[in-house]
């Protein structure tokens, strides 16, 4: 079954990756902040979402205080940001653990935004794709950088359904916020 031809509504699971984190002596990973660039394009990449109309139903965030504080800072470029589940398996989460987060989303839901780390949310993306417009799959073999959003698009009735090869990537950016701006 692929993106185009399977049963249910339309489903998308949005994809983006933490915004570009410090690295201060003696924090633990999990407590790391955001970096200026980071505090600087992750508005920028919730901004990109608006423009595409890409906006969430529902968010489900890593713990990690980068991916929080992520989600905060792109999700207060929208009018009214979608509930947000701050989920502690998604950090350092193998695709197949990311997967199994996503599948426990309520049918309901009709576009679900997933924010994390990578390599798993690379992987992720690139497990999910069984097809792909304008070369993105290419885009993410090569690099999933920092606050770099990808849309996959699949019909399904349930997220239990969403399984590798059956969605259809549709759109990749890396959106940049500007300094001094």
């Amino acid at each position: 079954m692929s993106a185009r031809t399977g049963s249910g509504p339309l489903r998308r699971l949005v994809v983006l990756r933490h915004a570009k984190s410090a690295w201060p002596e003696g924090v633990p990973d999990h407590e790391r902040p955001l970096a200026p660039r980071g505090l600087r394009d992750a508005p920028a990449a919730g901004r990109a979402l608006a423009d595409a109309d890409c906006l969430p139903d529902l968010a489900l965030c890593s713990t990690a205080v980068r991916a929080r504080r992520t989600w905060d800072l792109a999700s207060a470029q929208w009018g009214t940001p979608p509930p947000v589940r701050h989920e502690p398996r998604l950090y350092a989460a193998d695709p197949d653990e990311l997967l199994d987060v996503v599948r426990e989303t309520p049918a309901g839901v009709e576009t679900l935004l997933l924010v994390g780390h990578n390599p798993g949310l690379q992987d992720l993306i690139l497990d999910l794709a069984g097809d792909d417009l304008d070369d993105a799959l290419a885009e993410v073999r090569v690099k999933f950088p920092t606050s770099a959003i990808a849309v996959l698009a699949w019909y399904g009735p349930t997220w239990r359904d969403l399984a590798p090869g059956t969605a259809l990537l549709t759109w990749t950016a890396v959106p940049r916020g500007r300094k001094g701006g």
